[in-house]
């Protein structure tokens, strides 16, 4: 028999460390800051960890949230995480990235794609500029047909497909992310201007539409090779991301 009640001064502590994050339906549960020293190129750094978890319902009773936990499938609600640096809620200026997971490129390192470098450099970029935040986005893989449709996407483009054609071809969209969730999250952790590392223009205009003040976008391409050059070269032409020369072609 699963045990889910927690002591009293287990609930007090986890109470202190715990916000909850009203949304249109439901609402986010928003668990940190949690001191996360990480291997940055050799070093470590030491930044802020968050995670939060949506869910159906509304309470400040976390023991009842914490008690579904148990009997729940987490996986389908595909936690996400922010990590933080710096004085990320004061500073005049500070930096973000909203990050979405690539499987093969951050964890296995793939160079299909440059969504492992970007990972890594915009840690690193957050880093040096003193203050910031990375938002990892666990529902985004594959620009949000999830990672099995990824996998039919990778055999397509093995066979003549490009990016955007081989998503189609799987009856999704070229993109179907959505970042609303981070947006709120953002919103709790920040209320002064953001710089935004993106090549993306959609990123910075879900931004802009949700009122955040924005105090302007920093290009993050690097890692191109023989494997990704297709890749790369399909993001700007087809899916209108800005290229490294700051020209848009679907602008």
């Amino acid at each position: 028999m699963l045990q889910t009640k927690l002591e009293s001064n287990a609930l007090a502590v986890l109470q202190g460390k715990i916000q909850l994050i009203e949304a249109d339906e439901g609402a986010i549960y928003l668990v940190g800051p949690i001191k996360l020293p990480v291997n940055l190129y050799g070093e470590t750094v030491i930044f802020q960890w968050y995670c939060w978890l949506r869910h159906s319902l509304v309470t400040e009773d976390y023991q009842e949230i914490i008690d579904q936990l148990a009997t729940a499938n987490l996986a389908d609600y595909q936690q996400s995480s922010v990590l933080v640096y710096g004085d990320f809620q004061e500073a005049d200026d500070a930096l973000i990235r909203m990050h979405s997971i690539c499987h093969t490129g951050d964890i296995f390192g793939s160079k299909r794609c440059d969504c492992g470098y970007q990972l890594k450099q915009s840690m690193q970029n957050i880093v040096d500029h003193g203050t910031g935040a990375l938002f990892y986005l666990a529902d985004h893989e594959g620009r949000g047909i999830g990672l099995f449709s990824k996998a039919m996407a990778y055999v397509l483009q093995e066979n003549g497909h490009d990016t955007v054609e081989a998503n189609e071809s799987l009856g999704f969209v070229d993109d179907s992310r959505n970042y609303d969730d981070a947006i709120r999250v953002l919103k709790t952790l920040r209320s002064k201007p953001v710089k935004l590392m993106t090549n993306n223009p959609k990123k910075l205009e879900a931004l802009q539409q949700a009122g955040l003040p924005i105090a302007g976008r920093e290009p993050l391409w690097g890692d191109k090779s023989e494997f990704n050059a297709n890749y790369l070269q399909t993001k700007v032409l087809r899916s209108g991301h800005i290229g490294e020369e700051g020209a848009c072609p679907n602008d």
